[in-house]
């Protein structure tokens, strides 16, 4: 995938997810006109905001995060602070997770400000050149603000989603009684239509999955472009990651193994397993000749690491000329 496709690609689906959501939301406003409906769908609205505004708090909490000041990483703050003045965006603050999982990642709110995470697995794992790469990714998540994307293409799936739960368990129950009493068959009507909501924001949120996977290419990108010989380095950090994360079970054998990838890091967070490797360009080379099927990264919100390799390949070419 080129970076004019991976444009294109991006925004049809924004368009598409965007305009199917609208017009099933004005149907169910039109369908529901009450007010304690709309007293819900703005509670829902509301406490969605207030996620993304709070959760910041609660993702330092969970991770134990805190300022990286550690004058031992001083080469790497500085770096960072210099690519970050190169982007000409708002300093985000660099921070480290102290936990022993190699990854990082990107999120912040109007509240607390935008920031980046390291862990200290992370950079146990990693030489500080390839530690840069990741910084660039996740530098390149903040300047395309794509948390503010994915929550805004988002939330009409999620109100959707949330309608079709409530009817569903509004029409089941309801409809057990009436029926019996063969007052109204309504309340399965209301079931059935339920239903059809759940089954229109999953098919949505498959699409918001995809847009997910599209803006780590877009990153991924972005720190190609803007570390130099970034596209090689962040290869290397990502096999790196993988390696030590227990993504690859032996060195070169077993590399077509596949656990879905999580939001916000980034790359999966599962199972510590602390591998030793030698050859890290030998790892590269085979993850990038896995196959990869539709169904390995269908519910994932990162693409699979053989399609994010095979893509940075076309900006190692660029550098060779």
């Amino acid at each position: 995938m080129n970076l004019a496709k991976l444009y294109a690609s991006m925004l049809l689906t924004v368009l598409v997810v965007t305009t199917i959501s609208t017009i099933v939301l004005y149907f169910i406003l039109t369908l529901f006109t009450a007010t304690p409906f709309e007293i819900v769908l703005f509670i829902v609205i509301a406490a969605y905001i207030l996620q993304w505004l709070f959760a910041p708090y609660f993702i330092e909490a969970i991770y134990r995060v805190e300022p990286l000041r550690d004058p031992a990483y001083s080469n790497l703050i500085k770096g960072f602070n210099e690519i970050v003045k190169k982007n000409g965006i708002t300093p985000p603050k660099l921070m480290v997770a102290n936990i022993d999982i190699p990854n990082a990642f990107a999120y912040g709110s109007p509240l607390t400000g935008y920031k980046i995470a390291v862990t200290r697995g992370l950079l146990r794992s990693l030489p500080e050149d390839e530690v840069m790469a990741v910084l660039g990714h996740e530098i390149g998540h903040i300047k395309h603000r794509d948390t503010i994307v994915i929550m805004a293409v988002g939330l009409i799936p999620a109100i959707i989603l949330w309608l079709g739960e409530y009817l569903v368990r509004w029409g089941w129950l309801f409809g057990y009684y009436r029926a019996r009493r063969e007052e109204s068959l309504a309340p399965y009507a209301l079931l059935g239509l339920g239903v059809l909501f759940l089954i229109i924001g999953f098919l949505l949120n498959l699409g918001i999955l995809y847009l997910s996977r599209l803006r780590e290419y877009y990153a991924d990108a972005h720190s190609a472009t803007i570390i130099p010989n970034g596209a090689r380095l962040l290869q290397r950090a990502l096999a790196r990651i993988m390696v030590n994360s227990g993504w690859l079970r032996k060195i070169g054998y077993n590399l077509g193994k596949y656990n879905q990838l999580k939001m916000l890091f980034i790359s999966s967070p599962d199972h510590v397993i602390m591998a030793r490797y030698q050859d890290i360009d030998y790892i590269i080379e085979n993850i990038k000749r896995q196959k990869v099927s539709i169904l390995a990264e269908l519910f994932s919100t990162h693409p699979h690491p053989a399609k994010r390799l095979r893509f940075l390949d076309q900006f190692i070419k660029r550098e060779s000329y």
